[in-house]
């Protein structure tokens, strides 16, 4: 047997350059499709974390009321003054309005990040609770 008679040649099967691009495609329109999705999740969850530490400092302002029958000379406690209070801060939380009978608690998005939605939130002694950004409703921004 000589070596041109050996065994026959097998053709090798591998993607073809049209099933590569199917492929390319699918993932494509499947991430075009999750990201907003994962991002509008996230800054939901940075919201959040705002908002229990706002409810939080709100609490603290009212005891100090309670105990001292006027809100002059409350300050926050430094695990008051940032969302989330481990990790990255997203929002800073501060006191203003502050005399003896009102009070507002905020929560500013930190410089160089910006919500998409609601924008800074507040409340204040009675508990109205607010939002910088109008286009978004308040229920939308304080129920979520």
């Amino acid at each position: 047997m000589s070596s041109q008679e050996s065994a026959p040649l097998t053709r090798s099967r591998g993607f073809t350059l049209i099933e590569l691009m199917i492929v390319i495609a699918i993932v494509g329109i499947l991430a075009a499709i999750a990201y907003p999705s994962y991002t509008d999740y996230v800054e939901r969850a940075r919201r959040n974390d705002a908002k229990a530490v706002i409810l939080e400092a709100s609490q603290f302002m009212e005891r100090w009321f309670t105990e001292r029958g006027t809100y002059v000379g409350a300050t926050l406690p430094s695990s008051l003054t940032r969302a989330p209070r481990e990790g990255d801060t997203w929002y800073t939380i501060g006191v203003s309005n502050l005399n003896a009978a009102t009070y507002t608690v905020s929560a500013n998005p930190k410089t160089g990040w910006t919500p998409k939605k609601c924008g800074s939130l507040s409340i204040d002694q009675l508990g109205v609770k607010s939002r910088s950004n109008t286009s978004d409703s308040v229920s939308e921004c304080w129920s979520k």
